[in-house]
């Protein structure tokens, strides 16, 4: 496999070998450092980025690479250069390519026309990178076995919705999307297409509007902001009501396992989706899952610039 432009394309043994990489990066981030030599890693990004843009370019200079950013408005594309020249272009001065932006559709396209790599650094449909951020701090927390485990994700049914229940479907999990139904739900196919990989690995997905059912013995709640970035902001208030039910207090948590953790991908509003004193708190990863942004970009350009990403 070339790239990762959806969660959905990896296997679970591209997985296991991501996690068990990116863990040795955490250990050891100069591990690899001559893998990128006089290389370049070209990140294009559309969203401001804090974790994103500070993770692959620390991910590219542990490898010995150059990392080379380049803003939305600083290329052709703005005056009507195509994807698919552009993809081409950075094919011939780039090692890879990570991007961050608004449509899945251009993401993909980049990967079509590209010869080099393509990472998926986020787009309103999927953020694959997270995910291996997420089951890494996982695997710290837990180990690899997760049987009678369950993994909660609490909020808006956005790209992090779509990845959670993808990557948990892969992993063989028990994963539970909490969110309110109607238009703030995860899209329907999505959650078909976590169905039909559980069918195969063993996992169990579950869709329900009830935050306190879901959250009664989880190993994990997890959450992400409300308001994602495109969101109108006339619909903030009407948003908000809907999600307010789904927000993860000391309450929510006081349901979980007495190992649970709470996990967020960032940036947090305190008080909204979650309460200070939760993501503050003694059961919270963040710090350490947003660590992880590195490690595993790092062992994800590793892998793809050495072509041992098999997919699915």
């Amino acid at each position: 496999m070339k790239d990762l432009l959806r969660t959905e394309h990896l296997s679970r043994a591209d997985v296991d070998l991501l996690l068990d990489t990116a863990a040795d990066f955490a250990q050891n981030p100069l591990r690899s450092q001559t893998a990128l030599s006089n290389k370049s890693v070209a990140i294009y990004m559309t969203k401001p980025s804090t974790r994103t843009r500070l993770a692959s370019e620390t991910a590219v200079a542990h490898l010995g690479g150059t990392p080379i950013f380049i803003r939305g408005d600083e290329l052709q594309l703005g005056r009507g250069e195509t994807i698919a020249d552009t993809a081409k272009i950075i094919s011939g001065y780039c090692d890879a390519l990570i991007v961050r932006t608004f449509a899945q559709s251009d993401i993909d396209e980049l990967g079509a026309h590209s010869s080099i790599p393509v990472i998926n650094g986020l787009s309103d449909d999927d953020h694959p990178t997270q995910l291996l951020a997420d089951w890494v701090t996982i695997r710290e927390n837990f180990g690899t076995d997760i049987k009678g485990r369950k993994f909660v994700y609490l909020g808006d049914g956005n790209n992090m919705t779509h990845a959670w229940l993808i990557m948990g479907a892969i992993m063989g999990a028990h994963v539970v999307a909490a969110t309110p139904g109607g238009k703030w739900a995860p899209d329907a196919a999505v959650v078909t297409k976590a169905k039909e990989i559980a069918a195969k690995s063993g996992a169990t997905i579950e869709v329900t509007n009830d935050p306190e059912s879901a959250a009664s013995g989880a190993s994990v709640l997890y959450t992400d902001v409300w308001m994602s970035m495109g969101d109108p902001e006339a619909e903030r208030a009407e948003k908000t009501k809907a999600l307010t039910p789904f927000a993860i207090t000391e309450k929510l948590m006081s349901l979980t396992e007495k190992d649970s953790v709470f996990m967020h991908c960032l940036p947090a509003h305190r008080g909204e989706e979650v309460a200070g004193s939760v993501i503050d708190g003694p059961k919270s990863v963040i710090w350490r899952e947003a660590f992880h942004r590195r490690t595993t970009i790092q062992a994800l350009l590793y892998h793809l610039t050495r072509g041992e990403i098999k997919g699915n």
